[in-house]
């Protein structure tokens, strides 16, 4: 048997011509740096991942067919995984994030677990009785409401109403993957964790009629544009921002700036239409959309629209890894004129 690393140093002595050296190298296990086609370092990011676009209605369709032939003791989740359109990829949304359209039954209970991964959830559809439990907290799942999973917190879903819920996932699993040792998954014991009354104010809830009221008193980061973050409580790796857009009347959209950071929208009202790079995406309630890390991007509202946009921009500020660059106006941003009022 061959083990990697123990060749005998006469053997690299004996080398006559550097492809000599290269082979003797081989079966050293040893790559040569100098040797590489493309180097390990590069002067700036690449664009590894693609701006994709996934469409609330067909989502929706999907899990309402889904749901005929898949229940909550069949799967762990009823749920679709929007996954990057790159070519080897079959999961992440984004390079460090995942997003998916998630649908329970009225009547149905989606029993509870914890895993190592942050998570957080836009409720998109739902009635009256529908609720999550976070490590004992019952709280209300209402149109429009972000409510957050941090890390090894137990989360179950119910729907005691008669209206099926649907809602959007966001987790940062993708960056857990890259850690061998960091992922662990456990079942709650009891199915699905028991808990308290509904809590409409609970921490890990961020109610629709709030972020409303804080983004009426906010002002504009860019003309028709403006932000407020959510949160205490916040998730040590994803960045969580609720967007108003307004549509232009005199100037063009603002060009956001290319940044290190993934970013994925959710629609939670409104339509519209995005450009990222020189791809035009038009949106409505319910789509999400990604911007991969590097890439520009401009919104155009059609009507006042909130969206919601989740980021790893926590994850790389620890890492000192956050850095932006301005972009110049493309040509193609004529596609995202001013609508006249």
């Amino acid at each position: 048997m061959h083990i990697m690393g123990t060749t005998d140093p006469a053997e690299f002595a004996a080398t006559t011509s550097l492809d000599d050296l290269h082979r003797a190298l081989e079966r050293f296990g040893v790559d040569p740096g100098w040797a590489k086609r493309e180097p390990s370092l590069w002067p700036s990011p690449r664009q590894g991942f693609k701006p994709a676009h996934w469409s609330y209605t067909s989502g929706r369709a999907a899990l309402e067919a889904a749901s005929r032939f898949v229940s909550t003791e069949f799967a762990e989740r009823r749920n679709l995984i929007l996954f990057n359109p790159v070519e080897g990829n079959r999961y992440a949304t984004s390079r460090t994030l995942i997003s998916a359209y998630q649908m329970v039954l009225a009547g149905e209970t989606a029993r509870s677990h914890r895993h190592t991964p942050n998570a957080l959830r836009l409720v998109m559809d739902a009635g009256p009785d529908t609720f999550t439990i976070v490590e004992g907290h019952r709280l209300p799942m209402v149109a429009g409401d972000v409510l957050l999973t941090p890390n090894w917190h137990w989360h179950g879903h119910a729907n005691e109403g008669p209206q099926n819920a649907f809602w959007i996932d966001f987790l940062d699993v993708p960056m857990m993957h890259f850690i061998d040792g960091g992922m662990f998954f456990e079942r709650h014991p009891e199915g699905i964790e028991s808990a308290a009354p509904i809590e409409h104010d609970a921490s890990m809830r961020f109610a629709r009629a709030d972020w409303m009221a804080a983004l009426d008193a906010a002002s504009d980061d860019h003309p028709g544009e403006r932000r407020v973050t959510l949160g205490p409580p916040c998730l040590d790796t994803i960045g969580l921002q609720m967007m108003r857009l307004d549509p232009p009347t005199q100037s063009a959209p603002v060009v956001h700036a290319r940044t290190t950071a993934s970013i994925i929208y959710a629609v939670a009202d409104g339509s519209g239409e995005t450009l990222i790079g020189d791809e035009r995406f038009a949106w409505a309630r319910g789509d999400v959309f990604v911007v991969p890390a590097w890439w520009p991007h401009a919104h155009g509202a059609h009507e006042r629209s909130h969206l919601l946009r989740v980021t790893d921009e926590p994850f790389l500020e620890r890492l000192h890894w956050l850095r932006s660059e301005d972009q110049p106006v493309p040509a193609a941003l004529a596609r995202l004129a001013p609508v006249s009022r």
